[in-house]
């Protein structure tokens, strides 16, 4: 969709500062490493860098114009717009087209799961409708614009994952998204280190309601911190866990399962991703879909990169999915790995942004992993610091336990010690950059 200047101003109130271009319709761009002869420049601002100080370099390029908030500005620019914050007035176009082309709108957030249940959300509801997503895990503010401004007009669902860094955060993702449907997938500790409470953390995501399409519908998790923070919006709500379904055959790459008397098929493990489709069953039939077509939306979703990515190297299968890690995230798929494979090999590393709690939430994955009886038969090895105390309680209950400090020196170890048919699953934060291991191993086939 391409903006007037009559939309542009309605949109975002911005001041003409100067006019003298010919061209009617406009695009935008934030980026003047990639920005198009004729479109507006967007400079938007952060703690280490200020897009302002890119105008001429914009316009150079080709832009047509720019947003300011200060008084200068390229004296070759054709058309410039003032504002009182570049941000405020992306979100603004964004939500005028949102409006204006009004598809369902869905939002998706969550302490863990929000990327996957979006991808399942995604396979679900594009068997019916035209569907456009957030790109990968782009759910801040700017990543909201880009899926909006990037959304084709023909098309009819949009599904927008929100992430958050503090309080106030989804509000505003909502404001100018406007959901039709909210999800909720959970309230974990993720992020805990910021928000200093699991209280603070369900209040956070319960925001994700207050904009929500006053007819609209919450889907979320059976948690009563979440329905404690969304009692006070008069929305429908469904609640729903893994105690409302039957799960009936598991194994690597498949699951099968019935939830309220109908039976799904997922072609990936773990009872998490079982727990995101029913929200995506849920939202299914809510939007008018039968049976059959939520079904084979479920059965076509796959895992995007670093989730549950699994490669063979040299005859050793290796299962990455080190794309996040938090405590209930970290429990949940190492406890299905176990399940599934056997003579397990788990590579642990550190889980970052969990503050003060960061020992004792390490800690509390080690004694849920040491309670599982597959864990007497498996093998730990665990990198840096933090992860060093998940093995420390492992060490009396698991069948090996060993620590690293490096990604090279768990490589290393692992091509001494591990040949083929071995299976190896890989969890940590992205920070802890686990596909360097990958990358190690790959390479050692490549000699």
């Amino acid at each position: 969709m391409m903006f007037n200047l009559e939309e542009v101003i309605a949109a975002t109130n911005a001041k003409i500062i100067k006019n003298t271009t010919d061209i009617r319709d406009f695009s935008f761009s934030t980026d003047t490493r990639t920005i198009e002869k004729g479109q507006i420049y967007i400079p938007l601002k952060g703690a280490s860098f200020d897009g302002e100080n890119f105008l001429s370099q914009a316009v150079e390029k080709g832009a047509e114009g720019c947003f300011i908030t200060r008084d200068e500005y390229p004296e070759n620019a054709k058309i410039v717009l003032k504002v009182e914050n570049t941000l405020q007035a992306y979100m603004q176009l964004a939500n005028y087209k949102r409006r204006k082309l009004n598809p369902i709108t869905i939002g998706i957030t969550g302490s863990s799961g929000k990327t996957t249940t979006k991808e399942i959300v995604y396979s679900v509801l594009n068997t019916k409708f035209r569907t456009h997503k957030t790109f990968s895990n782009h759910n801040n503010e700017i990543g909201f614009c880009q899926t909006v401004m990037t959304m084709p007009e023909d098309t009819e669902a949009l599904i927008v994952e929100m992430g958050m860094r503090g309080l106030g955060e989804i509000e505003l993702l909502s404001k100018y998204s406007e959901p039709d449907y909210a999800v909720i997938t959970n309230a974990g500790s993720a992020h805990i280190g910021r928000l200093g409470s699991l209280d603070n953390i369900a209040k956070a995501k319960s925001e994700i309601v207050k904009y929500l399409n006053p007819n609209g519908t919450l889907v979320a998790q059976n948690n009563e911190r979440i329905k404690k923070f969304v009692s006070k919006f008069n929305v429908q709500k469904i609640y729903h866990d893994l105690n409302d379904v039957e799960i009936i055959e598991r194994k690597p790459s498949y699951t099968k399962f019935i939830y309220k008397n109908n039976e799904y098929e997922l072609s990936v493990e773990g009872d998490y991703n079982v727990d995101n489709s029913v929200t995506a069953i849920e939202l299914g039939y809510l939007l008018g879909m039968n049976y059959e077509e939520i079904k084979k939306g479920l059965l076509s979703y796959k895992p995007i990169e670093k989730r549950w990515e699994a490669q063979d190297i040299n005859g050793i299968k290796i299962i990455n999915d080190s794309y996040n890690a938090n405590p209930e995230s970290m429990k949940a798929s190492v406890s299905t790995f176990l399940q599934l494979y056997k003579n397990p090999v788990v590579v642990l590393g550190d889980m970052g942004e969990l503050g003060e709690y960061t020992d004792e939430l390490h800690k509390g994955v080690g004694k849920y992993l040491s309670t599982l009886p597959e864990t007497k038969t498996a093998k730990f090895l665990t990198v840096g610091e933090y992860a060093k105390e998940i093995g420390e309680i492992l060490e009396n209950s698991a069948g090996f336990v060993k620590n690293f400090d490096s990604n090279d020196e768990v490589s290393e170890y692992i091509k001494d010690n591990f040949d083929a048919g071995t299976t190896i699953f890989l969890k940590a934060s992205r920070s802890m950059k686990f596909e360097e291991i990958i990358g190690k191993l790959e390479g050692e086939v490549k000699l």
